[in-house]
């Protein structure tokens, strides 16, 4: 028998979900966790929701994200993205935790600054054991960022209600970025140990001849052999290095084909498909666009 999925489209549809009453606003929505009690018929199943969840609580608030559970600490943040699988899988009663659940409905930013640059946002795609840990001047911070904009729906909806809510929304994911590079920085001494154990891998992957049958690695390989989610490792390189995951592998491949078209008298295409590359003309757009020179006119100077 499969597993039950549950559909959450609305903030209109949670509400009733959770057995709360009606919303006050059709397209965000602020659930006091100290209030919050998991409905029967959730535990054991999936959902899939259509909202953005930002969640600040104390305890395990009873979801599984993946395959791995939440487990909070006092003052952790966790973010969640449309479309992600969030399970139920503890009773949770009235009271047991404290802290906030925001969730936002993408129609909510649609035509707004935000909406444009959302995935800029990276966190929302960030495992749960990446969640932000906040001091406490930071979860008043966003505390009060997330009070004012329960007070702007409950209080007042006007012509301007929505910029007003979506601009308290923007400036409160701008602190949670400020807030993730203080915690990069507070862990620079093990970030630097996974920057190396990334760069280890990525000697090894070549020099091991993977890349000859499995094609150029992706960010998702490093990751998994890191435990770390794609987004998480990127940035955490970028923070360390200046430079994404994506760019470290493509600046590797760069390094050993210039070493190849200056060392051997293979033709181009020769050295794409041995760096595993699968179609030449990726292999020399990118040279080109590093370089500023395509293999060709490298290998003539």
């Amino acid at each position: 028998m499969s597993e039950k999925i549950i559909q959450v489209k609305s903030i209109s549809q949670l509400h009733n979900m959770l057995g709360f009453e009606k919303p006050k606003h059709p397209l965000i929505s602020i659930i006091d966790a100290s209030k919050f009690t998991t409905p029967k018929e959730v535990i054991g199943a999936k959902i899939v929701s259509d909202l953005y969840w930002i969640a600040l609580k104390d305890k395990s608030c009873g979801f599984q994200y993946g395959r791995n559970h939440y487990d909070f600490d006092e003052g952790v943040l966790i973010f969640t993205a449309p479309r992600q699988v969030i399970s139920s899988t503890e009773e949770v009663n009235e009271g047991d935790s404290r802290g906030w659940m925001l969730f936002f409905h993408p129609d909510l930013i649609r035509q707004s600054h935000l909406g444009q640059h959302m995935d800029e946002y990276s966190f929302f795609a960030y495992d749960n054991y990446e969640a932000l840990h906040l001091s406490e001047d930071e979860e008043k911070i966003l505390t009060d960022a997330v009070q004012s904009i329960k007070r702007e729906y409950e209080q007042r909806i006007d012509n301007h209600s929505q910029r007003v809510i979506v601009s308290s929304l923007e400036l409160m994911l701008n602190y949670c970025l400020r807030f993730y590079e203080r915690q990069f920085n507070t862990r620079s001494s093990q970030n630097k140990d996974l920057v190396s154990q990334f760069e280890r891998l990525l000697k090894a992957y070549f020099s091991a001849g993977t890349h000859e049958l499995d094609g150029l690695p992706s960010i998702q390989y490093f990751a998994e052999k890191i435990h770390l989610s794609p987004h998480y490792l990127s940035d955490l390189l970028k923070k360390e290095t200046g430079r994404s995951a994506k760019d470290h592998i493509n600046d590797f491949v760069i390094e050993k084909a210039k070493n190849l078209l200056l060392g051997t008298n293979d033709s181009v295409s020769e050295i794409a498909y041995t760096l595993g590359f699968n179609y030449p003309h990726y292999f020399t757009r990118l040279f080109k666009s590093k370089t500023g020179q395509t293999p060709v006119e490298y290998r003539a100077n």
